[in-house]
């Protein structure tokens, strides 16, 4: 069995995470093995035995230091393999792996290896050992790399002018920065939830149905010797057991790594369209050799940002065995057994997705040319229709409308409305639109005077021309986020 598993072609394997990824992104692979591989998921097993051992000893005075450092070489002794061999034998995988303990353990401590826990005991707990090692060691540190490089990017572009759009269409200025603040905000708050989240993982020693029935047998103090053992494992007991941990621990862990998962997704969704040719806002970075299709040469596909929302489509959807494998009938029953496994499939997705967004955003440009064409309209380089249909300065409609209505004119909304038509029906710059309309434009100018956006009346319709000037708080708002969410990534 050894040799086969040792010789084994990684393109005969089944999952795409075991060959295709564990290729292309072989660091971050080879930093899940040590928490969510099978070697990984025996060895947290054996690691669990080791501390229940540890804790019978201390209940019992007999520990010693080399002793225990005895014990602990055990968890390096024990071949997965080893344990698979002995499970075609037993038909049971925790009985087998007790029985590859007991060879590997002094003699004298062997009857101490599981005494007193049933097999949940040891699989939620170790499962929690790796899932809280997996979330600390290596999602954790991949999430906050993406979160400080999206700080960085919105601190860059706080002030580059971009239009704004909603439900597809151009609505008013902001800043490329404050466009991708939205996810330094939403992508933050939800990495300080996992943080948090994590810390509450809980692992048992309560027995068959949770009760203490043979660990009361054992020892005067069942939930002492309980918060021995899992001390040993940097883990806290879950404050009711039936067989199993309460799951709502680890559903909510879980959950949250999926709502990061959607905003990364969400962001990806949105870095991809503003790379569409009739945008062309931004750009991935592209490599010298790199092809962007097999029959045309010229296509410069973003694909990264693709490839990020297609791995949320596959994993997205397994929240729904999330929430099922919260369901166990009575103290429990085995549904869960072969649909809790897949969570480290899950886990290697998630990480595949922010390990991919941090190189687009570390290669992401903007085209700031190009953006300021779109924004004032302008893609053609000179006609008054917008790129996106529109009338070129049609963006600064609002101001003009707020302006109008603050000097006292109850249907500006109306007034500016028609403006827009007329500027539309002749092809005209909304600039353009207004010049013609002498009261409206000098009621605007006072208004805009009185306020200090121009100097004078006479400068409005400059100002209306160049709509980069009209964003609001997007600058300070970018630049305010980046800050907040570096500092509190780099905090411990």
């Amino acid at each position: 069995m050894e040799a086969s598993i040792a010789s084994r072609n990684i393109f005969r394997n089944i999952s795409p995470i075991d060959h295709r990824y564990s290729i292309s992104e072989e660091a971050l692979f080879d930093s899940l093995v040590p928490w969510i591989s099978e070697e990984a998921s025996v060895a947290a097993c054996v690691r669990a035995e080791i501390a229940l051992m540890i804790a019978h000893l201390s209940v019992r005075g007999t520990l010693t230091p080399a002793l225990k450092a005895e014990l602990e070489k055990a968890v390096a002794a024990v071949d997965p393999a080893e344990v698979y061999a002995e499970e075609e034998k037993t038909r049971h995988n925790i009985r087998a792996l007790v029985n590859v303990i007991k060879r590997k353990v002094p003699v004298e401590t062997a009857p101490l290896v599981h005494l007193g826990a049933t097999s949940v005991d040891i699989l939620d707990t170790s499962l929690s050992y790796r899932i809280r090692g997996v979330t600390r060691e290596v999602v954790l540190p991949h999430l906050k790399k993406l979160e400080i490089l999206l700080c960085n990017f919105a601190e860059k572009e706080a002030a580059t002018p971009q239009v704004g759009r909603t439900h597809g269409q151009h609505a008013v200025p902001i800043t490329v920065g404050f466009a991708i603040a939205e996810y330094v905000s939403r992508l933050g708050k939800s990495i300080l939830e996992i943080e948090r989240l994590v810390a509450e993982l809980k692992g048992k020693l309560a027995g068959a149905v949770g009760a203490y029935n043979a660990t009361s047998m054992i020892v005067k103090d069942p939930e002492e010797l309980e918060r021995l053992y899992l001390a040993e494992l940097g883990l806290e007991p879950s404050e009711h057991s039936t067989q199993l941990v309460e799951p709502e621990y680890l559903l909510r862990l879980l959950l949250e790594f999926n709502v990061a998962f959607g905003i990364i997704a969400n962001l990806a969704d949105d870095l991809r369209n503003l790379q569409r040719s009739e945008i062309g806002e931004l750009r991935e970075g592209f490599a010298a050799d790199q092809v962007g299709s097999s029959t045309m040469p010229q296509k410069r596909n973003p694909w990264n940002s693709e490839h990020v929302k297609s791995l949320w489509k596959a994993f997205m959807p397994r929240v729904t065995t999330f929430f099922m494998d919260q369901i166990s009938e009575h103290q429990r029953d085995l549904s869960n057994s072969a649909s809790q496994r897949f969570i480290a499939d899950y886990v290697a997705g998630f990480c595949l997705a922010i390990s991919r967004m941090s190189g687009v955003i570390e290669g992401l440009g903007a085209d700031r040319e190009r953006l300021l064409k779109n924004l004032r309209g302008d893609a053609s380089g000179g006609s008054s229709a917008g790129s996106s249909g529109g009338i070129s300065g049609g963006v600064l409609a609002e101001p003009a409308y707020i302006l109008l209505a603050e000097s006292g004119v109850s249907d500006a909304h109306e007034v500016i409305r028609k403006i827009t038509l007329k500027a539309e029906k002749e092809n005209l710059s909304f600039a353009a639109a207004l010049s013609a309309e002498s009261e409206v434009l000098s009621r605007i100018g006072k208004k805009m005077a009185e306020l200090g956006l121009v100097s004078n009346a006479t400068d409005a319709l400059s100002w209306f021309e160049k709509p980069e000037q009209y964003n609001g708080l997007a600058v300070k708002k970018a630049k305010a986020l980046a800050v907040k969410y570096r500092v509190l990534m780099q905090k411990k």
